[in-house]
Order: C-alpha cells, then sequence, then structure tokens
C-alpha cells in the first residue's frame, strides 16, 4: 500500500505534470512545426522552379524580338540562329534544362540533372506540334521534369519550339533530408530535455523560468538579451551555451541583414522604375515601345543581378569548376576578341602566355569579361586598355588594365565586397557592385587571387593569378 502511495503521489507531483505538459507541448509543437516547414519549404521550391522556368522563356522571348549581334538585323523566324545566340549568351543552373526544336527536331539541348531533354521522343513529338504554350510534366530516368514548351510560330507553320524545363528531384530529396534531420535532432532534444527536467525541475523552476523569460523575449529584430549566469552547475551552463549560441545567431543574423538590405537597395531602383513609368503608360505607340525597352532593360538588369548572386552562393560548392586543361595562348587570343565586342575601347595585347592551366575556361572567362565591363564601365574614355597573360613559376596570370579614374588606396579592398563600389566613381553608373566579388569568387575557387594595382588619375591593373595545377582534391578533373 504505501508503495502504490508513493507511486500514486509520484505521478500527481507537479515536478511530472511539468515534466508531463512539458512532453506533450514540446511533441506536438514540434510535430506541427515540422510539418508547417516542410510545406512551406515544397511550396517555396515550387512557386521558384516556376519562376526559373518563366525566366527562361522571357529571356528567349527578349532574345527572339531582338537583333541578331552578327549582322544587326532581327531574328525574324530564324529559330536555328536564335538557338545559337541564346546557348552563347546563357549559362544554366543544375537541375534547369533548355531544348530548342528547329522544323520538329531537336536542334540544341543543354543537361539539367546529368539529363538531355531530345531523349524524350514522346514529348519531343508532342512538343513539335504544338501551337500554344504548354505545361507538362514528364518522366525521366533522372526523375520527374516539370516543363513548358512555347512554340515559335510563322504564320500557321509552326517553325520551331522552346522547352525549358526544372528537375525538382535532387531539391526536394535535399528539402527532405533535412526534414529527416530535423525529426531526429528534434526527438534527440525531446528526449535529454525531458530526462533534465526530470532531474532539475524541482530545484531550478526559477532559473527556468529565467530562461524561457529570456527566450520569450527575443525576436528576430532583437538578439541582444543574455541570461544571468549565476553558479557552475547545470543550469549555469545551459545558460553559457544559449549565450554562446545567441551570439552566433546575432552575428549570423547581422551579417544576413546587411546583405539583404543591400540586395534589396540595389533592386529598389530598378522595380520603382519599371513601376513609375508602367504607371504613367499612355496609349502613344512610340511612348508605349520607349516604355517597353527601358522596363526590358530594368528587368534584364534585375535578372543579372539576381544571376550574380546565383553564382556567388554557388561559389563555394565542389561542382562550381568544370576543370580542363587551358592553352593560354589562344584562350587570350579570344578573351581579347570578346573585350573588343563588349567595351568600345582601344584594346591592346600586353602578353600572350605560353603554357596549359587547369582551369575552368567558362568561369574564367566570366571573371575576366567582368573585368573588362568595369573598363567599359568607369573608363570609357581611357586612351589605352590591354589584356594580357604570362606563365611562369608555376603560375598563370591574366590581367586587364586601363587609364582610368584609378581606385584610392582605402577602397581596394572594399570594391571586392558584395555591392561594393569605389567612391570616386559615384553611384549613376550601371555595376551592380557584384562583378568584383565574382572575380575574387573564381579566383579563390581555382586556388589563386586577384591583386588590384592603382594610381589616382593614372589608372588600373587587374591581375588573377592562379596555380597552374590547382589542389587536386579539392577540385577534381
Amino acid at each position: 500500500m504505501r508503495a502504490e502511495g508513493r507511486e500514486h503521489r509520484v505521478w500527481r507531483s507537479a515536478r511530472m505534470r511539468i515534466l508531463a505538459w512539458y512532453l506533450v507541448l514540446l511533441a506536438a509543437s514540434t510535430v506541427a512545426s515540422l510539418v508547417l516547414v516542410r510545406t512551406l519549404v515544397r511550396r517555396q521550391l515550387s512557386e521558384r522552379l516556376d519562376r526559373t522556368i518563366a525566366q527562361e522563356i522571357d529571356e528567349f522571348r527578349a532574345l527572339a524580338d531582338g537583333v541578331d549581334p552578327r549582322n544587326g538585323r532581327p531574328f525574324g523566324k530564324d529559330v536555328a540562329r536564335i538557338a545559337d545566340v541564346y546557348f552563347t549568351r546563357n549559362v544554366f543552373a543544375e537541375g534547369e534544362a533548355v531544348l530548342i526544336l528547329v522544323d520538329g527536331k531537336p536542334y540544341q539541348s543543354s543537361f539539367g540533372a546529368d539529363y538531355d531533354l531530345s531523349r524524350l521522343d514522346e514529348a519531343v513529338a508532342e512538343w513539335a506540334k504544338l501551337r500554344a504554350p504548354r505545361r507538362l510534366t514528364v518522366d525521366t530516368p533522372a526523375g520527374e521534369a516539370r516543363t513548358v514548351a512555347v512554340p515559335v510560330l510563322d504564320g500557321d507553320e509552326i517553325r520551331g519550339t522552346f522547352v525549358s524545363a526544372v528537375f525538382p528531384a535532387e531539391e526536394r530529396a535535399e528539402v527532405d533530408a533535412a526534414i529527416r534531420v530535423a525529426v531526429v535532432t528534434s526527438l534527440s532534444v525531446l528526449v535529454l530535455a525531458s530526462a533534465a527536467a526530470w532531474l532539475i525541475a524541482g530545484r531550478v523552476l526559477a532559473p527556468v523560468r529565467e530562461v524561457t523569460g529570456t527566450a520569450r523575449s527575443l525576436s528576430e529584430s532583437d538578439l541582444s538579451r543574455r541570461i544571468e549566469v549565476r553558479g557552475h552547475d547545470e543550469v549555469a551552463e545551459l545558460a553559457r551555451t544559449f549565450n554562446a549560441m545567441l551570439d552566433r545567431l546575432q552575428a549570423a543574423f547581422s551579417s544576413q541583414q546587411a546583405f539583404l538590405d543591400d540586395a534589396a537597395h540595389e533592386l529598389r531602383t530598378p522595380i520603382t522604375v519599371v513601376r513609375g513609368h508602367l504607371e504613367l503608360l499612355g496609349d502613344d505607340p512610340d511612348e508605349q515601345r520607349a516604355t517597353i525597352a527601358l522596363v526590358t532593360d530594368e528587368l534584364d538588369r534585375m535578372a543579372r543581378l539576381v544571376s550574380d548572386l546565383v553564382l556567388l552562393a554557388r561559389a563555394d560548392r565542389p561542382d562550381f569548376l568544370r576543370l580542363e586543361a587551358v592553352d593560354v595562348g589562344p584562350f587570350t587570343d579570344g578573351l581579347v576578341a570578346r573585350a573588343r565586342t563588349v567595351a568600345d575601347v582601344p584594346w591592346q595585347v600586353d602578353g600572350r602566355g605560353t603554357g596549359r592551366v587547369i582551369a575552368d575556361p567558362q568561369r574564367l572567362t566570366q571573371a575576366v569579361m567582368n573585368l573588362v565591363e568595369n573598363v567599359a564601365r568607369y573608363a570609357p574614355t581611357t586612351p589605352s586598355a590591354g589584356i594580357g597573360s604570362a606563365v611562369e613559376d608555376r603560375t598563370a596570370r591574366f590581367w586587364v588594365r586601363d587609364q582610368g579614374p584609378g581606385i584610392p588606396d582605402g577602397e581596394r579592398e572594399a570594391i571586392f565586397e558584395r555591392f561594393g563600389r569605389g567612391s570616386h566613381v559615384g553611384r549613376s553608373t550601371d555595376g551592380r557592385g557584384l562583378g568584383l566579388s565574382i572575380v575574387r569568387a573564381v579566383a579563390e575557387a581555382h586556388g589563386g587571387r586577384v591583386v588590384v594595382e592603382s594610381e589616382v588619375g593614372v589608372g588600373t591593373t587587374f591581375t588573377m593569378a592562379l596555380p597552374v595545377d590547382p589542389p587536386g582534391e579539392a577540385y577534381p578533373r
């Protein structure tokens, strides 16, 4: 009887009731949070994939309505030429694929999830017959592909079809894996917290209330409060650990908030311009054409900004580079040819290295072209500009120089930060403040670095120094 009485008192004790309610509430909130988070993340993923498809379609339509850079004439219905220019200008994200049909047959395609859409014979046959845009979800060996096909018509004749697709399987798997980790982590926390609550609830209710009060007072905009640590027992250790976690969260939040503020600032201007011109759009055809051209230009600028942010976000991933042997001399010739089409300045070949370097030619070209665009943007009247390369001491160097305004000493590091610009150039230029960040990211991904030499009023030289053989373990060939 006494044993039964003691057991009855244990189950009716405040200690047990607190633990029981704690378990019920924590378990319920954890399950609800996990379900809600998974639903929201999957929904956001779906919306982002739809935006990715729509962006590719908009870029293709904008290109088709433009002129051929080779002769300056409208493309018309030359789908093959449009496809050639489109694939030359675009770099596709992982899990994204594009297929262009010409006269009902696959002409060019990109690989998404290591799969070529042109292999889908039944889908290709169906796309080739479309006379209106159509969404289609198809099953492939690489998983489900969400596609949108847009026909290119010449009267009643189908000249070609543009197909944009995304493979969501990998990203969905990452979401599910993260949820599974969250479930295991939540269960582990639940078990440990229950044991700790049972052992110390009776004598530490006051400190626990303090922890609870501090946690409840925190918000996403204010993480400054800390728990007062007293003693050296488990509660004090919990408080110290909690405070350390808040320190990390506050530092991460501050960094993230600063980055988001910069991004919002950069996007606010084009959005305002687009909205203002659309609100004032009249019925005059000339005015409408001018407004559409301006709006398209602003949207292209925003698209470039987003693409640059995506590139920088992927810079730390192991698949960021696709390395191969690059012959420095011919590669330099190609850079000079591209530079002369990008920036209308008197370009000179300062040097032409000999030898090979293990590098990603596309990323390397992208970095050098960013430096070329800087010359066009900040030194358009330079009397001389140069591109050169050299290979010596197992190091390959690529440089771009100008005789522009130069960069003050105190700003040479800041210009490599995201959205960083030199104060001497003002804010009126079209720069997004990401070009030099991309240059540095590409150089560091190759195991190299970027060096800037500049003198105000004399000119600037940017040099990318890359090891001829980057580390094989970090950068598989």
